[in-house]
């Protein structure tokens, strides 16, 4: 007689069939949007293990689930899922049963993921896996199962089906899966509009002066360095939600670094060139234009995502060489010390970084799509099959949303620069290690950063995590302010006051226990954007008012190229 045990291993065979088969197709979306297997050989499975009883109570709970189902047959409902909630479902009782029994195998299959017992970074691994193919096989994303658009291909007497085939024909010319109308969208038309000039580029980047819209603006003016692996204008992408013309408006006099985007000719380019040819140069000229390059004068600082990490790098730089360029550090949703780097850790080991060092450590590019299907890829419901569904098997032409065409306008990164940032910050966090790294000629201690820091966090962050961003505090050593906003990655960062929308987090005692959580218990929360707090803030390091300047640039050294936003930014992947 067989054991008890191995009677429920050996009925859920099935299941574990499956999630080796999820795991190898996982293997392959790795491939694509990764660029390597996420351990040890390309065919490897993880070494895991599960607990018997575990394995019997989710057979039982199957069991039972399958037996309702049955019972129901074709009575049953599609269930609460947004996939499944249209009306059509509901009316087509074989869409409704095939729905609710994907449902109940989506929900076996990552209930086997979450009993794995192994080593965290596996059973993550095996969980994104698993939910990668259940985003994927949903009958949602079939015309052969999906009611919605049977029922829309009927009603349109085929016109829906011609014209997802157009969408799909168009997506597969253009490149990438259409998220909004893009047609409807031009930078520097309607999309990074905020009146301004370029007044300095070299082969890195553009740097943008802004058109004061105050009589008196700061002493001190504003630089801000966006990500490199995004276009600028996400913090310009409408005057009402344009975190740039708002800086403007509150009387700060605001530069702008527009990263090039990198073609053959940028192939070798370095991560010491990004800090020393590009954020250390467009600190320099923000001073000279704004005559604080005098000594002891001095700038605002913010830096987005990446952007901030390349901007602490390289003040910590600076002070290396005994220059305190910065008044204050604005971080926003930026990683310092990686130790908390969410869904992208399942991406990182030694083995993908050591291939994507033999791809590209000596030179080449890391195209712009990869980057934008890798953080798609992490929301695949979201931002990857609802387009499918909706373009090609529905035929429908999405929304126009300017934050989803920013979205979509890709940004390449030059090889040997990615592969030193990957390793050294992602994988072997030594960024936040005094002295572990030379950058620059210089050994990098962010501790020596002395100003004033404002460190902003999004509660939702899959990019990330409000505990990576949080992690800062207990880098910078200059006096910090630490604030938490609704939201995600972007969403949480883009929010104008005039909107109301969310709530953000404060704590006034000033204390900055070690983790997030600490700090979560005792801060308050407010509602609406934390721009105006950032704005308060802000004010008190920026100096005297002068006379809004009448030009832009300065004289012949700093002359006007072109109007903002610049030919830079115009450059597509």
């Amino acid at each position: 007689m067989k054991s008890h045990s191995a009677s429920a291993a050996e009925s859920l065979a099935p299941f574990q069939q499956a999630m080796a088969q999820g795991w190898e197709s996982a293997l392959a979306s790795f491939k694509s949007i990764g660029g390597a297997a996420p351990a040890g050989k390309a065919n490897d499975m993880p070494k895991f293990s599960m607990s018997p009883d575990k394995l019997q109570a989710l057979q039982q709970q199957y069991v039972d689930e399958v037996s309702e189902l049955w019972r129901q047959g074709f009575a049953t409902k599609a269930g609460s899922d947004r996939r499944f909630a249209g009306e059509a479902w509901g009316s087509n009782p074989m869409a409704a049963f095939s729905a609710a029994v994907y449902l109940l195998n989506a929900r076996t299959l990552l209930g086997m993921a979450e009993a794995v017992e192994g080593d965290e970074k596996t059973r993550s691994r095996l969980r994104f896996a698993v939910e990668q193919w259940m985003a994927a096989s949903s009958p949602s994303n079939y015309l052969a199962f999906n009611a919605e658009a049977q029922k829309k291909a009927l009603d349109s007497q085929g016109e829906s089906i011609a014209r997802g085939i157009r969408n799909l024909l168009n997506d597969v010319k253009q490149g990438h899966l259409s998220m909004t109308d893009e047609s409807l969208f031009e930078v520097g038309r309607n999309v990074a509009t905020t009146e301004g000039a370029v007044v300095f580029e070299n082969d890195l980047f553009q740097l943008i002066e802004y058109k004061p819209l105050t009589p008196k603006v700061f002493e001190r003016p504003l630089l801000l360095i966006p990500p490199c692996i995004n276009k600028f204008y996400i913090l310009d992408l409408q005057p009402e939600n344009s975190l740039i013309r708002y800086a403007v408006e509150q009387g700060h006099r605001v530069f702008v670094v527009s990263w090039r985007n990198p073609d053959a000719s940028m192939s070798h380019c370095t991560w010491d060139q990004y800090i020393e040819d590009a954020a250390i140069k467009a600190i320099h000229v923000t001073q000279e234009i704004t005559g604080q390059d005098k000594k002891g004068g001095q700038i605002d600082t913010l830096g987005f995502c990446v952007g901030g990490t390349i901007l602490s790098t390289a003040l910590a730089v600076l002070a290396a060489r005994g220059e305190h360029p910065a008044s204050s550090v604005t971080l926003l949703t930026t990683l310092l010390n990686f130790v908390d780097t969410g869904v992208l850790d399942i991406f990182i080991d030694e083995a993908f970084v050591q291939f994507r060092e033999m791809q590209m450590a000596q030179g080449g590019l890391l195209q712009g799509s990869e980057l934008a299907s890798t953080f798609s890829f992490l929301r695949p419901n979201d931002l990857v099959w609802n387009y499918v569904v909706g373009n090609y098997l529905k035929g429908e032409t999405p929304p126009p949303f300017d934050l989803l065409y920013w979205n979509s306008d890709a940004t390449n990164l030059p090889g040997p620069m990615y592969c030193w940032y990957l390793r050294n910050t992602y994988h072997e966090n030594k960024l936040a290690q005094p002295g572990a790294l030379t950058v620059a000629g210089e050994a990098v201690d962010l501790g020596s950063i002395k100003a004033p820091v404002y460190i902003y966090g999004s509660r939702e962050d899959h990019i990330v995590p409000i505990g990576g961003a949080y992690a800062s505090t207990q880098v910078l050593s200059g006096k910090k302010r630490f604030v938490m906003g609704a939201s995600g990655h972007i969403a949480g960062v883009i929010n104008p006051p005039a909107k109301k929308k969310r709530t953000h987090w404060t704590r006034e005692d000033g204390k900055l226990p070690q983790t997030q959580a600490e700090w979560l218990a005792n801060a308050t929360e407010h509602p609406g954007s934390w721009w105006t707090d950032w704005a308060k803030w802000l004010a008190t390091h920026s100096g005297k008012q002068i006379a809004a300047p009448k030009g832009y640039g300065k004289g012949s050294a700093y002359p006007a190229i072109e109007p903002a936003p610049g030919r830079y930014v115009k450059a597509r992947a």
